[in-house]
């Protein structure tokens, strides 16, 4: 039996239709005004990549990836990572979204059949980093190699990858593979690390999964697994 555990509904500003996602255990979805968000929301008060539910210690969260507008939960501006419970209204300025729990197993099972049941993505080693707010919003960085170091873009600069950011250190922190694992460690950077809101010990490997949000200076970037 397929279980879901949550569902999420908005109305599509264009068609004013209303759309439902089910959720299961594990799942991670973003909301955005990019056509590749699981949560497509084409209205010009939401940003390209907005905001990302995620499932965390046994709940759903909502964390805002930097979004010019905001995220309210429940009229109320949230500026770290969110747990929902069932009843909360989302709010991205504007649109709403509703959070709300699953009331049976027919509901699980249509949304099998209609393709709109989100299952945990499947990590095969591969992952990307997509930078959603800063200098270089939009940025799309594929994890190519085992081991990526990032830091601030300078004409000496030896890093993989160069953050036009001047909050950002030279360098800054490293992503790195292991054992099919993907882990982000500071370099012992002057302004810090976060994921998921909570800054990280310096030298220490940090696991990321899938949805992970990760701070350094003033840029955000949402950790994908692919």
């Amino acid at each position: 039996m397929v279980e879901g555990i949550a569902k999420i509904s908005w109305q599509d500003p264009q068609t004013d239709e209303t759309k439902e996602l089910v959720l299961m255990e594990g799942a991670s979805l973003e909301i955005g005004r990019s056509q590749d968000n699981e949560i497509y929301i084409p209205e010009r008060h939401v940003s390209r990549k907005h905001a990302i539910i995620r499932f965390e210690h046994g709940v759903f969260v909502i964390e805002d990836l930097g979004s010019a507008n905001g995220v309210f939960v429940n009229d109320e501006r949230i500026t770290t990572p969110y747990p929902l419970l069932a009843g909360d209204v989302i709010r991205l300025f504007k649109p709403i979204i509703n959070f709300a729990a699953v009331q049976s197993q027919h509901e699980v099972e249509v949304a099998d059949r209609t393709g709109t049941l989100m299952r945990p993505r499947t990590s095969r080693g591969k992952a990307v980093v997509l930078i959603t707010a800063g200098p270089q919003e939009g940025m799309e960085i594929p994890l190519l190699q085992d081991s990526v170091v990032f830091g601030r873009a300078t004409n000496n600069a030896s890093w993989d990858i160069k953050l036009q950011d001047h909050a950002v250190s030279r360098p800054h922190a490293q992503i790195h593979l292991t054992n099919d694992i993907w882990s982000l460690m500071d370099l012992g950077s002057s302004n810090g690390t976060l994921v998921n809101g909570v800054p990280i010990a310096i030298r220490q490997d940090t696991p990321l999964k899938d949805g992970s949000v990760i701070v350094m200076g003033e840029t955000t970037m949402l950790f994908k697994e692919m």
